[in-house]
């Protein structure tokens, strides 16, 4: 018998989720998060999970892990000492970037300070030409130079970038060598390797980025292997990506850029297994753990990616799942402005003090306070009753941080808070569907997280969706999404032409030596030939215009039907995305796309026998609650989702508590269990 392991970590807690490859049983296990060094928690965490199960190590078969240390380490700028050797010129093209500004109005934005500074960014004679021909040769003399100011400086990590080097990166593989011959310890990137597109300022950046992670990274994921293996687990572990993808420890320590948004995108994953057993197609994925929230719009059971997202406030051009994270969770602390005003976020109280409930020494007031407060979170204990809630302390500190400058009793002040955290997690949906063109009625709401199910059917009655889905295990669907995401590397590559048949042979070309790379990674993963599978997409655009789409293509171009098929569904998309087409323009075909996939083995989640105990087999107690829609507190019944089952329909207002997650049913709403046992909620109109 076989099992697998999802580990994700949070800001507050650390999730591991254990399945059994022949029942199709799913385990969770949830403990505080340990921020020094979080593959401490995973050691714990997975210790007492295969223990609480009866299960050995040597059962595990497959583990897979979700983790925020790049993203953490980028946001605090706890990253590597880093330095750049670029074209003599350049050296400021990371402070200058675009004209482009995100606050154009704010006079007293200012710019996030570049991760290398400017006495740190060297630069070298050479010049390669837009087509990779070399105009100026590049004096290696100059560069071990260079690298001698290098390794007086201390320099831990080197971020290699030239100009046009994506159409031939044998200046930048020179210095690599020598680098390497000279500093043997350095962490190199070059961008040639790290992103094979144009655009200096976005490719420079990646890779700028992945030297400045590289070190932590590959730290972290090594310490996180070693505890694995530690505890007599066997199998080589993986690393979740920014795509949805899981990749090998070597590749992570390679390309840490590429993990930036590893925990978002796991949960991504996560919802769509879950929505693929119902009938839903176009879910709308809300996330709410103790830190932030993060949305992504799924149409038709496939998540957006985007390839131009931000990590703290620089630009990484490697694709991710295209998710929203706002600064509202669990732990966001309320707070009160210069101007006398209520706010909440970003800032967080973290697993360490921590809700002033939990216990552990916080003393600023949180949003799981002010659901304390409100009865919706159990006032006595939480996570089946390990975790005992100090009720008194969520009151002292809202109404000495809160009421005592705002004139308000408690209540109302927990009534603010979440009213104020609730608006920030509708702004973030809307941003990603109303502001593109979405309207949120049309989607369900997959409501996972720790607090995701407290605030559920509050945001998706503000956004005026009806139906929301509370998976089984909402507090580590991300977990068990890790468990789901097949093996992937995606690969790329610039070269401008025009979309012509004469120009197929150079499309096909390219798309050639892509695959190639692909089957080298294969390889490298071993992973099995019918187990392999190669996507291709094209960023196409007409010409003249600084943008591009990409599309999916079937075919490699060895025939000019591909070349129909691809302008046709370009001027297609072109017309949904802008109102309009133009057929008689040329269109360019700018970067070609090849995803590898690997495929994992199918989890299986297995359907639960009807529930023959009855629903009322299933209350626990009943206590007092306040809820929104009639402005009060109503006692309610408190159900033990343990022990419902499919069949049972619970009728609004009711709380359901389980180990790893509160679910609020508002009034004027329904719920039911379906066969996989997810909570269904129907909200209808309030009178």
């Amino acid at each position: 018998m076989g099992y697998r392991l999802g580990v994700d970590v949070g800001g507050t807690f650390t999730d591991i989720c254990l399945f059994n490859e022949e029942s199709g049983g799913i385990s969770v296990f949830k403990l505080p998060s340990t921020p020094d060094d979080p593959s401490k928690a995973i050691e714990n965490g997975i210790d007492m999970i295969l223990a609480s199960n009866h299960v050995t190590a040597g059962d595990v078969t497959y583990l897979a892990h979700g983790t925020t240390v790049a993203t953490n380490a980028a946001i605090e700028r706890k990253g590597a000492k880093t330095a750049v050797i670029t074209t003599k010129g350049f050296r400021d093209l990371l402070e200058l970037g675009r004209q482009t500004r995100p606050s154009l109005y704010n006079l007293f934005c200012d710019k996030p300070e570049p991760l290398v500074s400017r006495r740190h960014r060297k630069e070298i004679t050479e010049r390669l030409m837009f087509n990779g021909s070399v105009l100026v040769d590049i004096d290696l003399n100059e560069v071990e130079s260079v690298i001698e100011d290098l390794l007086l400086e201390g320099i831990e990590a080197v971020a290699v970038c030239f100009l046009h080097s994506y159409m031939n990166p044998s200046h930048e593989d020179a210095v690599k060598r020598l680098l390497h011959e000279k500093i043997p310890n350095v962490y190199v990137s070059t961008s040639s390797d790290v992103l094979q597109e144009f655009r200096e300022y976005e490719r420079f950046s990646t890779t700028v980025l992945n030297s400045y992670l590289g070190p932590i990274v590959g730290k972290y994921v090594t310490n996180f292997a070693t505890r694995v293996w530690n505890l007599g687990i066997g199998v080589n572990p993986y690393i979740n990506q920014s795509n949805s993808g899981v990749i090998s420890i070597e590749v992570a320590k390679e390309k840490p850029v590429r993990t930036a948004l590893s925990g978002p995108s796991a949960g991504v994953a996560g919802a769509v297994k879950v929505a693929g057993l119902t009938e839903c197609r176009n879910i709308i994925t809300f996330d709410m753990g103790g830190t932030s929230t993060d949305v992504c719009l799924v149409e038709n059971l496939t998540p957006k990616v985007t390839t131009g997202k931000k990590i703290a406030g620089f630009p990484v051009q490697v694709p991710m799942t295209d998710v929203n994270a706002v600064g509202a969770g669990g732990g966001s602390i309320a707070w009160i402005d210069s101007g006398g005003m209520l706010k909440v976020g970003p800032h967080s109280a973290g697993a360490s003090p921590g809700p002033a409930a939990y216990g552990w020494g916080g003393q600023e007031p949180t949003v799981t306070d002010a659901n304390v407060i409100l009865r919706r979170l159990n006032p006595k204990y939480i996570l089946g009753g390990k975790l005992q809630i100090d009720y008194d302390a969520a009151v002292r500190v809202i109404e000495n941080k809160i009421c005592s400058t705002l004139g308000l009793n408690v209540t109302d002040a927990a009534k603010g808070i979440i009213t104020l955290v609730n608006s920030n997690m509708v702004r973030a949906i809307r941003a990603v569907s109303v502001e593109r063109g979405y309207d949120p009625r049309d989607f369900t709401l997959v409501s996972f997280g720790g607090a995701g199910a407290l605030h559920a059917a509050a945001v998706a009655r503000e956004l005026g969706m009806s139906q929301i889905i509370i998976p089984e295990s909402p507090g580590i669907l991300c977990a068990l999404g890790l468990l789901v995401s097949d093996l992937r590397m995606d690969y790329s590559k610039t070269r401008i032409v025009v979309g012509r048949d004469e120009n197929n042979e150079i499309i096909h070309s390219e798309f050639l030596n892509l695959e190639n790379r692909a089957g080298d990674w294969f390889a490298q993963e071993q992973i099995q030939t019918d187990k392999q599978h190669i996507l291709r997409n094209v960023d196409m655009r007409y010409a003249g215009q600084n943008y591009e789409l990409t599309i999916s293509v079937d075919g490699d171009f060895a025939t000019s039907a591909d070349m129909v098929q691809a302008l046709a569904d370009f001027h297609a998309e072109h017309k949904k995305i802008y109102g309009y087409s133009n057929t008689d323009q040329d269109v360019e075909f700018v970067s070609y796309r090849v995803i590898a996939l690997g495929e994992v083995s199918n989890v299986n989640l297995r359907v639960h026998p009807k529930n023959d105990l009855g629903i009322e087999a299933a209350v626990k107690e009943e206590r007092e609650v306040y809820f929104d829609e009639v402005d009060q507190f109503v006692r309610v019944r408190v159900y033990d989702r343990r022990t419902l089952g499919p069949g049972d329909w619970i009728q609004g207002p009711s709380i359901v508590e389980q180990m790893d997650a509160t679910t609020v049913i508002p009034p004027y709403s329904t719920a039911h269990v379906d066969d996989y046992g997810n909570i269904v909620i129907e909200l209808m109109e309030v009178n």
